[in-house]
């Protein structure tokens, strides 16, 4: 039986002249025009669509709205598509398992095809599919990322995102083996490898990057103090998700180390990350194509204003094609010109999830939001967790908001502080130290829990 492998059914050159890194990706990118940037985004989704209209599940989703082919003739004509989200995926799955008919695979003719899932932070993990091509940019769009942040030959990287079925720690892994020479230590989350050995390993190997979420991240910082190892290490760069996470505490921590935020999702990979002076997330613009829509009426924001990122991967045209993805994560562009000359535009990253939104007593409360709050406090960790419950007599919504304090906490102040910031009266109870954890699952978690529902709704 002859069938191709992998590393036949692309061609890696043509990938690094499509999409350039190191020098050769500043070089094309700070002379660009917007216009021809914007050429290049109608040529790339011109030959998605006709790759989306060979996949059931887009024929099925498309379909339902009466849209042919002819109706989309480019990216002018892309807010005639519906949006979808992962509900529309996890249906596909049951309806056709175990993959859905969203990948397009086809039958024993199909590509070589990498499959993992999401971590399940928002539900049942999700089945994730890419063909090797679609998997090298994702893995090229990180390692393009960390190298222009700073990372070089002579780091060595620790990992601390999750393995198993998880995409995260694997598809890391590839994007710094693959595009950036640094040594790469894969010590996954703390179930995967004790903290009290992740900063051993540091010590030992000389971990000079680390990767990851940052709450971990932090903690790891805690445990290096206490097992007399941080003066041992020497952290200089810290590349993870901050989103509202407070970057300043997990530098100090870390001895001063420059903390790098990043965002993406497993179905497109990298969406955005920030450059070298760290002033907003450029949007890969070469390799996504980013909406911001309105939560309520999926209409495009205006200038300035919070909406969903609805995001199209302009170069997943061969396995599982991602055509305007509601992530239901939700920033807004910056304006004005950005340092370093790239013709990308920036947001800001994330800031919380449109469907992980509470009403509380008529206010919209992100719980994210939480962490930029209480940065900086001495007397505080950073971690928390809050529980949502409803009064059956009355019906009334409150939620508690448990942090961890090193003490000397003033629970009035703190109260006031988050009743300002959140716009809405919370209680808070305070615990010691990793009293959280528990709840949070800080320790076998990508993503540590951040809201518990407790309202039986």
């Amino acid at each position: 039986m002859t069938f191709p492998t992998y590393f036949e059914t692309f061609d890696a050159r043509q990938m690094l002249e499509d999409y350039p890194v190191g020098d050769a990706f500043t070089a094309r990118y700070t002379s660009m025009s917007r216009d021809a940037l914007h050429a290049l985004q109608n040529e790339r989704f011109i030959k998605l669509m006709k790759r989306g209209w060979q996949v059931p599940f887009y024929q099925r989703l498309w379909g339902a709205k009466g849209i042919e082919a002819g109706d989309i003739r480019g990216l002018e004509d892309i807010t005639k598509l519906p949006v979808y989200d992962k509900t529309d995926l996890m249906a596909s799955i049951a309806a056709y398992p175990p993959f859905g008919d969203f990948a397009g695979m086809g039958g024993a003719d199909r590509p070589p095809t990498i499959f993992h899932t999401t971590s399940g932070t928002t539900g049942r993990p999700q089945a994730l599919l890419f063909g090797p091509k679609g998997r090298e940019i994702t893995n090229l769009l990180v390692g393009r990322m960390y190298r222009w942040q700073g990372l070089s030959p002579q780091d060595v990287v620790q990992s601390v995102y999750g393995h198993g079925m998880i995409n995260g720690g694997h598809y890391i892994r590839e994007a710094v083996t693959h595009f950036t020479n640094s040594i790469f230590l894969s010590a996954g989350t703390g179930i995967e490898t004790r903290s009290i050995s992740q900063v051993g390993l540091m010590a030992d190997f000389n971990v000079t990057v680390l990767t990851g979420f940052i709450d971990y991240i932090r903690k790891l910082a805690e445990v290096a103090k206490a097992e007399g190892l941080l003066e041992k290490i020497n952290i200089k760069m810290i590349c993870g998700h901050l989103g509202t996470e407070d970057r300043a505490g997990v530098e100090q921590a870390w001895g001063g180390a420059k903390a790098f935020d990043w965002y993406g999702v497993g179905d497109t990979g990298s969406i955005a990350g920030e450059g070298p002076e760290r002033d907003g997330l450029y949007v890969w613009e070469d390799a996504q194509y980013l909406e911001l829509l309105g939560v309520d009426d999926g209409a495009p924001v205006a200038a300035g204003e919070t909406g969903d990122m609805v995001v199209t991967c302009l170069f997943k045209d061969d396995i599982a094609p991602c055509i305007r993805f509601n992530t239901h994560d939700i920033t807004h562009e910056l304006s004005g010109a950005n340092q370093t000359g790239m013709v990308f535009k920036r947001i800001a990253g994330f800031k919380g999830r449109s469907d992980n939104m509470v009403k509380l007593r008529g206010i919209n409360v992100f719980p994210h939001a939480i962490g930029a709050l209480i940065e900086n406090r001495p007397d505080l960790t950073g971690e928390f967790v809050c529980h949502l419950s409803r009064d059956p007599a009355s019906q009334r919504d409150d939620m508690i908001v448990t942090l961890e304090s090193r003490g000397g906490t003033d629970e009035a102040q703190l109260a006031g502080l988050l009743r300002q910031g959140l716009g809405v009266e919370v209680s808070i109870r305070l615990v010691e130290v990793g009293g959280t954890a528990a709840a949070t699952q800080i320790d076998v978690r990508q993503k540590p829990i951040r809201l518990i529902d407790q309202r039986g709704v």
